[in-house]
């Protein structure tokens, strides 16, 4: 019992030293001041947290080494540094969302009052994302709002990416290796797919993105023309708005009065709070996600094919599996960055789903192999 009970206080310990350090990040990277307070804020709260445990665990006489940052908060903060903050809020807001009831049966976190302050949490970083704006104040909500909508995902969209050209190449090779092993017919086979998928995946994504813009465009023109002819009813759309975020009707109208005062200021604001579209992002460029999608499809397909540049016959479709092994093993890795699964997990149920699917097609091209070798 008093094991179980040291384990749970050192799991929530580590929890809140990882929040902490994550969230001692995003204040540094922040452009905007008033978002990098509550960062800051909410990095303080974590710490006061890690303390609570840390008091805990020497109630139990059990010591308390030095503090370590977990690899997953260290990967996050990397990341956030290096693309900025709108690269991993997504996944951070994700993880504070199921985290938020985690204190809730534990009776030391009651008696401390921690689940309250992990429901605000999860509260605050929903409004940081743009998806609330309850309970924030009229400055930092006027700086939040409309932000981390466009993009916010690509974390999760790079490894998936990777996964998918890794998965459906190694299963194209693998099927023609069922019904032949000849290397330069392999090493044909698996170029095709890198290429013919790539192409496929950044068509796709051009097309998405492109689509995404002129839809957004289209919006945003129509709401000109109904700023230019119907203003008063436009203010009033604003007033509401801010209404339904929780401002008085008399400080509602007041904000409204002054964004309606300048035209560019009022389309601006209107297009964010009315339709939530960023207008100077519109989903991002269409060339930069159909590269990036060319890239990363292109990346994972590699790897089922690297053994057929320097090796023959079935050495070099072992080599291929086992590249491919390790490479499906740290994308599962990599899941567990925004599902919050244990990495060992994560990593082996990517590696039975890919090794499964290259099982499959394997299967099948021994099959037609062995059928058109009778015929």
């Amino acid at each position: 019992m008093a094991d179980s009970t040291e384990k749970r206080f050192r799991a929530n310990l580590q929890t809140e030293i990882d929040g902490a350090h994550v969230y001692r990040v995003l204040a540094e990277v922040e452009a905007d001041p008033h978002i990098a307070r509550i960062y800051r804020q909410l990095a303080m709260v974590e710490e006061a947290h890690a303390v609570v445990w840390q008091k805990h665990l020497e109630a139990l006489g059990r010591p308390v080494g030095a503090p370590k940052v977990g690899w997953r908060s260290r990967v996050l903060g990397h990341l956030a540094r290096r693309f900025g903050p709108g690269f991993v809020l997504p996944v951070i807001n994700g993880q504070e969302q199921a985290d938020s009831g985690h204190y809730d049966h534990q009776p030391e976190a009651v008696a401390d009052g921690l689940p309250q302050a992990e429901r605000s949490h999860a509260r605050v970083l929903q409004a940081i994302v743009g998806s609330s704006g309850s309970g924030m104040s009229g400055v930092a909500l006027s700086q939040m709002e409309g932000r981390h909508r466009s993009g916010g995902n690509a974390l999760r969209a790079a490894v998936l990416g990777a996964n998918d050209g890794l998965v459906s190449n190694l299963s194209l090779v693998a099927g023609v290796a069922g019904a032949s092993v000849d290397t330069h017919m392999l090493l044909i086979t698996g170029l095709a797919g890198l290429v013919a998928g790539a192409c496929s995946m950044a068509m796709g994504e051009w097309l998405s993105v492109s689509s995404s813009r002129e839809l957004y465009q289209k919006q945003i023109d129509t709401e000109r023309a109904e700023l230019e002819q119907s203003p008063e009813e436009e203010k009033e759309e604003l007033t509401l708005i801010y209404q339904a975020k929780g401002f008085p009707e008399d400080q509602a109208r007041t904000l409204s009065d002054r964004l309606m005062s300048n035209k560019d200021t009022a389309l601006d604001s209107l297009v964010r709070e009315e339709l939530g579209i960023d207008p100077k992002d519109l989903g991002g460029s269409a060339w930069v996600a159909a590269g990036t999608s060319f890239c990363l499809f292109a990346l994972g397909a590699l790897f089922p094919i690297t053994g057929f540049f320097f090796l023959d016959g079935n050495s070099a479709i072992i080599a291929g599996i086992a590249a491919s092994s390790v490479a499906l093993f740290g994308i599962g890795v990599g899941t567990s960055l925004f599902t919050g699964r244990g990495t060992v997990f994560s990593g082996l149920r990517q590696l039975a789903i890919g090794l499964g699917a290259a099982a499959v097609t394997y299967g099948i091209g021994q099959l037609v192999g062995v059928s058109l070798g009778a015929g």
